[in-house]
């Protein structure tokens, strides 16, 4: 294929990446008849030796050890190599839970798809910052534009669950129009909402995309091994490939873009070992917020310098990650010892406004690892503190005690995560190690992010009175990077953005960005349904632009 695409060089378009964005946006335009190339830096799930329906730290004896061998990980669908986070003196490595492969990251999500509230659309409006701290300005869309776009959604990924009351659904919660219902909630989530209910709180069913809900095993953080989870690989990769003619390349390294004037023209990468340049119309960056901004900034560096806009500059910067902490529920009543957990079946949006402050919403987590993983996890932490191979001794000497608290934590109690909205700093940002040619991370939470998750922390001590709970905090950490997003952010004005409204790159005519960089806020909850929502938006531009 290689040899075949060296000598063919005429494709419609290149997409960069196959997760949510890259996937739904290379389906559309397939399906309207472009042809389309998409380029995968991971492996293919079709791929000799995939590991599906468990993770690769418990395969072949490992037992929770921190895995490091790039193999492994990618035949996993993870992310395989190192980041260095620069942010405290000390600078920290650590593999970041993030998909590789055909998917992307959504391979490995738990499927919660919820749409963005009207109030995402206009973070300045409930955000009280410090004037000049942060970008924080209106979506150059609106929710009502976005509306249709999120109900087509809906329907490629087969979402189904309720919506919100708070968000307006009815009262009796408005069922989503899905190719499967949401089950019913659970004996445990069940106790768990009337409790909720009982406190003034609106529960209901989280919207999932997946089919077949009776006998999901839920996949949360590996590759689903029943075709229960619809990713952008079923939803959007694969059938643009079967029905549409659409061309995949796996473990294609995308190194640049070729520019020439207002165009791009080319895709120069790696293929299986083999230099490859592809032209095409029209190129769409799709790798994620940490790698597109690099590609981006890589290619435009290549052309003489005053060619562009002032915003072009913050590509990489203004990048954010929801503030997620967790909490243990022993539900009232139930038999613990029998808990089924690994489902993520409830959400509450009652503190997505609170006052004067945006926080977020409350939704199930689902299983957390198994106790070796966690055992693994606080061990690799303790190595990377301040007393280092002391400490991580220490855990392993614990290792006997500690193994059965973890296990309690996994299979007897209730998980449930707390989203909170992070702001766009110019501070914090991904960039390229020029040493190493890896990336580099520097976040550093902002003081009004960190009070808004202290009032979300007090919020959900009073949602869970009366039930006995432990909290897991986890927004202060860096290799929590959740839904990470922001580098290179949409707008109408050129001098404080990446892109125009449309997701084309400034200053180009045909060069797009469709993964959660285009976002200027982070919002308050899931960004999954929302980055295709707006995939499906553009894909009707790009299909205009080829005309």
């Amino acid at each position: 294929m290689s040899h075949e695409l060296q000598t063919q060089l005429d494709f419609d378009v290149v997409v960069i990446g196959t997760g949510i964005g890259g996937g739904t946006v290379g389906h559309a335009l397939a399906r309207a008849g472009r042809r389309v190339l998409f380029c995968e830096m991971g492996g293919g799930n079709d791929e000799p030796g995939r590991l599906r329906g468990h993770y690769p730290e418990l395969a072949d004896g490992r037992d929770g050890a921190a895995l490091n061998a790039a193999e492994a990980l990618l035949a996993a669908g993870r992310w395989p190599e190192a980041l260095v986070d620069t942010t405290r003196p000390r600078a920290r490595r650590f593999v970041p839970y993030l998909g590789c492969g055909v998917g992307g990251s959504s391979a490995l999500y738990g499927m919660a798809m919820e749409r963005f509230s009207p109030a995402d659309f206009e973070p300045a409006r409930h955000h009280a910052v410090a004037p000049g701290a942060s970008l924080v300005s209106r979506w150059p869309v609106s929710h009502a534009q976005l509306q249709p776009w999120y109900g087509e959604a809906e329907r490629w990924y087969a979402v189904g669950g309720e919506r919100d009351v708070l968000q307006g659904g009815s009262a009796a919660g408005c069922a989503l129009p899905a190719l499967m219902p949401s089950l019913p909630w659970s004996a445990p989530v069940a106790s768990l909402a009337h409790h909720l209910a009982a406190r003034g709180l609106h529960p209901y069913r989280l919207p999932l995309a997946r089919l077949r809900p009776e006998g999901c095993d839920t996949c949360q953080g590996f590759l689903c091994a029943r075709a229960c989870k619809v990713d952008a690989d079923r939803a959007g990769v694969t059938p643009a490939v079967a029905r549409h003619g659409a061309r995949l390349l796996t473990r294609c390294r995308v190194q640049g873009i070729e520019i020439d004037g207002r165009r791009a023209t080319a895709v120069v990468a790696e293929h299986q070992g083999r230099a490859l340049r592809v032209a095409a119309r029209l190129v769409v960056l799709a790798a994620g917020a940490l790698q597109s901004p690099l590609l981006l900034r890589r290619s435009l560096a290549a052309v003489p310098k005053g060619r562009w806009s002032p915003g072009q500059a913050l590509a990489g910067r203004l990048l954010m990650r929801h503030l997620i902490d967790l909490y243990l529920v022993r539900p009232p009543g139930g038999a613990l010892s029998t808990l089924d957990n690994r489902h993520k079946e409830l959400a509450f949006n009652d503190h997505y406004l609170d006052g004067g402050l945006k926080l977020g919403t409350v939704q199930s987590f689902g299983r957390l690892p198994p106790a070796a993983m966690l055992l693994g996890a606080l061990a690799d932490d303790a190595a990377n503190s301040p007393l280092g191979a002391m400490a991580a001794a220490a855990v392993r000497a614990g290792a006997p005690l500690l193994r059965p608290v973890l296990q309690d934590m996994t299979e007897r109690w209730l998980a449930l995560a707390t989203i909170v909205e992070d702001l766009p700093y110019p501070n914090n940002l991904v960039r390229t190690d020029e040493v190493t040619g890896g990336v580099q991370l520097q976040y550093q939470m902002a003081d009004e992010a960190r009070r808004r998750v202290k009032r979300m922390r007090m919020h959900m001590a009073e949602a869970l009175r009366g039930l006995r709970w432990k909290p897991l905090p986890q927004a202060d950490s860096n290799q929590r990077i959740a839904h990470v997003c922001g580098t290179c952010r949409f707008g109408d004005d050129p001098d404080t953005s990446v892109l125009d409204r449309e997701n084309r790159v400034h200053d180009l005519d045909n060069l797009f960005v469709v993964d959660a960089s285009f976002m200027p806020s982070s919002g308050g909850t899931n960004p999954s349904l929302t980055i295709a929502a707006n995939a499906l938006r553009v894909a009707e531009s790009m299909h205009a632009s080829l005309i």
